[in-house]
Protein backbone atom coordinates (compact mmCIF):
# COMPACT_ATOMS: atom_id res chain seq x y z
CA UNK A 1 0.00 0.00 0.00
CA UNK A 2 2.79 2.52 0.87
CA UNK A 3 4.72 1.78 -1.91
CA UNK A 4 1.27 2.69 -4.12
CA UNK A 5 1.14 6.28 -2.56
CA UNK A 6 4.83 7.01 -2.47
CA UNK A 7 4.31 6.19 -6.89
CA UNK A 8 1.18 8.51 -6.76
CA UNK A 9 2.47 10.95 -4.66
CA UNK A 10 5.53 11.03 -7.12
CA UNK A 11 3.12 11.76 -9.88
CA UNK A 12 1.04 14.72 -8.13
CA UNK A 13 3.74 17.48 -9.36
CA UNK A 14 4.43 19.38 -12.39
CA UNK A 15 7.60 19.33 -12.26
CA UNK A 16 8.29 15.64 -11.54
CA UNK A 17 5.78 15.22 -14.77
CA UNK A 18 8.34 17.45 -16.46
CA UNK A 19 11.39 15.02 -15.38
CA UNK A 20 9.27 12.38 -16.61
CA UNK A 21 8.70 13.74 -20.27
CA UNK A 22 12.26 14.75 -20.58
CA UNK A 23 13.30 11.18 -19.47
CA UNK A 24 10.97 9.71 -21.94
CA UNK A 25 13.03 10.97 -24.66
CA UNK A 26 16.49 10.05 -23.61
CA UNK A 27 18.40 9.21 -20.32
CA UNK A 28 19.76 12.57 -18.39
CA UNK A 29 21.45 13.75 -15.70
CA UNK A 30 20.85 16.26 -13.24
CA UNK A 31 22.93 19.35 -14.19
CA UNK A 32 20.72 18.63 -18.27
CA UNK A 33 17.58 18.22 -16.83
CA UNK A 34 18.20 21.81 -14.27
CA UNK A 35 19.06 23.65 -17.50
CA UNK A 36 16.23 22.13 -19.58
CA UNK A 37 13.82 23.21 -16.95
CA UNK A 38 15.55 26.15 -15.66
CA UNK A 39 15.59 25.08 -12.37
CA UNK A 40 18.56 24.39 -9.90
CA UNK A 41 20.57 21.35 -9.82
CA UNK A 42 19.59 20.54 -5.65
CA UNK A 43 15.65 21.21 -6.60
CA UNK A 44 16.11 18.88 -10.04
CA UNK A 45 17.91 16.48 -7.43
CA UNK A 46 14.97 16.30 -4.49
CA UNK A 47 12.66 15.44 -7.26
CA UNK A 48 14.78 12.43 -8.81
CA UNK A 49 14.99 11.17 -5.14
CA UNK A 50 11.06 11.04 -4.77
CA UNK A 51 10.99 9.47 -8.73
CA UNK A 52 13.16 6.77 -7.80
CA UNK A 53 11.77 6.19 -4.57
CA UNK A 54 8.35 5.88 -6.29
CA UNK A 55 10.23 3.36 -8.80
CA UNK A 56 9.76 5.62 -11.85
CA UNK A 57 13.05 6.15 -12.80
CA UNK A 58 16.28 4.63 -11.81
CA UNK A 59 20.19 5.57 -12.00
CA UNK A 60 23.36 4.09 -13.43
CA UNK A 61 27.04 6.15 -12.59
CA UNK A 62 29.11 6.93 -16.50
CA UNK A 63 32.17 8.26 -15.04
CA UNK A 64 31.41 11.60 -13.04
CA UNK A 65 27.64 12.11 -13.40
CA UNK A 66 24.89 9.91 -12.69
CA UNK A 67 22.73 9.16 -15.38
CA UNK A 68 19.07 8.48 -15.07
CA UNK A 69 16.77 6.62 -16.92
CA UNK A 70 12.76 5.89 -17.21
CA UNK A 71 11.94 2.69 -16.12
CA UNK A 72 9.19 2.14 -18.61
CA UNK A 73 7.51 -0.98 -16.83
CA UNK A 74 6.73 1.75 -14.20
CA UNK A 75 4.58 3.19 -16.36
CA UNK A 76 3.28 1.00 -19.02
CA UNK A 77 0.75 0.11 -16.24
CA UNK A 78 -3.31 0.72 -16.17
CA UNK A 79 -3.97 3.63 -13.20
CA UNK A 80 -6.29 0.67 -11.99
CA UNK A 81 -3.99 -1.64 -11.23
CA UNK A 82 -2.26 0.58 -9.32
CA UNK A 83 -4.60 2.12 -6.95
CA UNK A 84 -6.14 -1.58 -6.33
CA UNK A 85 -6.02 -2.68 -2.87
CA UNK A 86 -7.56 -6.37 -2.60
CA UNK A 87 -9.34 -5.63 1.04
CA UNK A 88 -10.34 -2.23 1.30
CA UNK A 89 -11.80 -2.51 4.68
CA UNK A 90 -8.71 -5.33 6.22
CA UNK A 91 -6.15 -1.81 5.13
CA UNK A 92 -8.23 0.40 6.49
CA UNK A 93 -8.80 -1.59 10.05
CA UNK A 94 -4.98 -2.05 10.10
CA UNK A 95 -3.77 1.47 9.28
CA UNK A 96 -6.44 2.75 11.59
CA UNK A 97 -4.65 0.20 14.62
CA UNK A 98 -1.25 1.25 13.64
CA UNK A 99 -2.05 5.04 14.10
CA UNK A 100 -3.89 4.32 17.40
CA UNK A 101 -1.14 2.32 18.95
CA UNK A 102 1.50 5.01 17.77
CA UNK A 103 -0.57 7.85 18.92
CA UNK A 104 -0.94 5.82 22.64
CA UNK A 105 2.77 5.24 22.56
CA UNK A 106 3.71 8.91 22.32
CA UNK A 107 0.54 9.61 24.39
CA UNK A 108 2.15 7.97 27.50
CA UNK A 109 5.64 8.16 26.86
CA UNK A 110 8.25 11.03 27.86
CA UNK A 111 11.89 10.81 26.74
CA UNK A 112 11.67 7.40 26.60
CA UNK A 113 10.05 6.59 30.02
CA UNK A 114 6.43 5.58 30.50
CA UNK A 115 4.92 8.82 32.10
CA UNK A 116 2.16 6.19 34.64
CA UNK A 117 0.76 3.34 33.23
CA UNK A 118 -2.70 3.08 32.34
CA UNK A 119 -5.63 2.37 34.00
CA UNK A 120 -7.71 1.51 30.74
CA UNK A 121 -6.55 -2.04 29.99
CA UNK A 122 -6.55 -1.59 26.32
CA UNK A 123 -4.46 1.33 26.23
CA UNK A 124 -1.85 -0.78 29.15
CA UNK A 125 -1.66 -3.67 26.68
CA UNK A 126 -0.67 -1.82 24.36
CA UNK A 127 2.11 -0.15 26.04
CA UNK A 128 3.04 -3.33 27.89
CA UNK A 129 3.39 -4.62 24.01
CA UNK A 130 5.81 -1.93 23.01
CA UNK A 131 7.90 -2.35 26.22
CA UNK A 132 8.44 -6.30 25.32
CA UNK A 133 10.30 -5.30 22.20
CA UNK A 134 13.58 -5.12 24.68
CA UNK A 135 12.83 -9.05 25.46
CA UNK A 136 13.57 -11.72 23.19
CA UNK A 137 11.43 -14.70 22.70
CA UNK A 138 13.57 -17.97 23.18
CA UNK A 139 15.34 -16.25 26.57
CA UNK A 140 14.45 -17.13 30.33
CA UNK A 141 14.73 -14.13 31.85
CA UNK A 142 14.78 -14.43 35.89
CA UNK A 143 13.05 -11.57 38.11
CA UNK A 144 16.16 -9.57 38.09
CA UNK A 145 16.88 -9.79 34.24
CA UNK A 146 13.22 -8.51 34.23
CA UNK A 147 13.44 -5.55 36.60
CA UNK A 148 16.31 -4.31 35.04
CA UNK A 149 14.67 -3.61 31.36
CA UNK A 150 11.74 -2.60 33.11
CA UNK A 151 13.50 0.24 35.30
CA UNK A 152 14.33 1.79 32.20
CA UNK A 153 10.47 2.73 31.38
CA UNK A 154 9.09 3.23 35.06
CA UNK A 155 9.76 2.78 38.34
CA UNK A 156 7.13 0.47 39.29
CA UNK A 157 8.60 -2.84 37.98
CA UNK A 158 6.60 -4.97 40.10
CA UNK A 159 2.76 -3.41 38.07
CA UNK A 160 4.32 -3.68 35.12
CA UNK A 161 5.74 -7.71 35.81
CA UNK A 162 2.32 -8.15 37.24
CA UNK A 163 0.35 -6.88 34.17
CA UNK A 164 2.34 -8.50 31.56
CA UNK A 165 1.54 -11.93 33.66
CA UNK A 166 -2.20 -11.37 33.42
CA UNK A 167 -2.24 -9.88 29.70
CA UNK A 168 -0.61 -13.21 28.72
CA UNK A 169 2.22 -11.37 27.29
CA UNK A 170 4.85 -12.96 29.44
CA UNK A 171 4.94 -16.22 31.67
CA UNK A 172 6.12 -16.88 35.10
CA UNK A 173 7.14 -20.56 36.30
CA UNK A 174 9.90 -20.74 39.62
CA UNK A 175 10.97 -17.18 39.39
CA UNK A 176 11.82 -17.52 35.43
CA UNK A 177 10.09 -14.87 33.11
CA UNK A 178 9.46 -15.94 29.74
CA UNK A 179 7.39 -14.17 26.22
CA UNK A 180 4.32 -16.29 25.35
Amino acid sequence: MENKILFLKALADKTRILIINILMQRESYVEEISEILDMSPSTISFHMKKLEDAGIIDSYKDQYYTVYRLKKEALNIKISDKIKVENVETVSREEKLKEYREKIIKSFFEYGKLKNIPAQRKKRKIILEYILNDFRKDKDYTEHEVNIILVKYHDDVASLRRHMIEEHLMSRSEGIYRLE
